[in-house]
């Protein structure tokens, strides 16, 4: 696993060992990347279920200005916090060792960008989803990162399911707020 771009192009990630991940493919990774490349600059940005903290670290790489990482596990916490730390991106990216649900629960920040890849077919994304659309500016967008076929709700509070990738297996799926339908992704 690598950072794919940006000011940490090239470098090695390690990831925790075990069945308790599943870490993004480059694929997958490159194409939302692409997807959000003119919203990134200068965005928070959010990681819920960060494994190894792959996500939000490329995010800085590529000129976010914050990348908040959540995970509940704590070999990947610890992975993570080495990560960041070989990266020298510690006032970058802020680390948080708890559940999505209690961190959502305590957060009073708003993010330009939500990042959402939780086990599949567990039903987690619906059952978190108000909470996720709480701590999204009302210009930033959700992206879930689920397994082909999964069923997500179309609408959640303000904002609406806009869009499905697909890439093998995994689909990305982008919600973004009602008011804003007319921009173009």
């Amino acid at each position: 696993m690598r950072v794919i771009a940006g000011s940490k192009k090239g470098r090695r990630l390690i990831s925790p060992e075990g069945l308790s991940t599943r870490p993004t493919t480059d694929k997958v990774k490159e194409a939302l990347f692409s997807i959000i490349q003119f919203e990134l600059f200068d965005a928070d940005f959010l990681d819920l279920f960060s494994g190894s903290g792959q996500m939000g670290i490329e995010a800085v790489s590529r000129g976010a200005k914050k990348a908040v990482l959540v995970e509940n596990d704590k070999k990947s916490i610890d992975v993570i916090k080495k990560n960041v730390n070989a990266l020298e991106l510690q006032k970058e990216c802020e680390v948080h060792f708890k559940g999505a649900e209690e961190f959502l629960r305590f957060n009073t920040n708003k993010f330009d960008i939500v990042f959402l890849d939780p086990p599949y077919n567990k039903e987690i994304i619906p059952q978190i989803l108000p909470e996720v659309v709480k701590t999204v500016k009302d210009s930033g967008f959700i992206i879930c990162e689920i397994e082909k076929g999964e069923q997500l709700p179309e609408i959640c509070g303000e904002f609406y399911l806009k869009k499905r990738y697909r890439y093998g297996k995994t689909e990305l799926c982008m919600y973004k707020n009602k008011e804003l339908q007319n921009e173009i992704y």
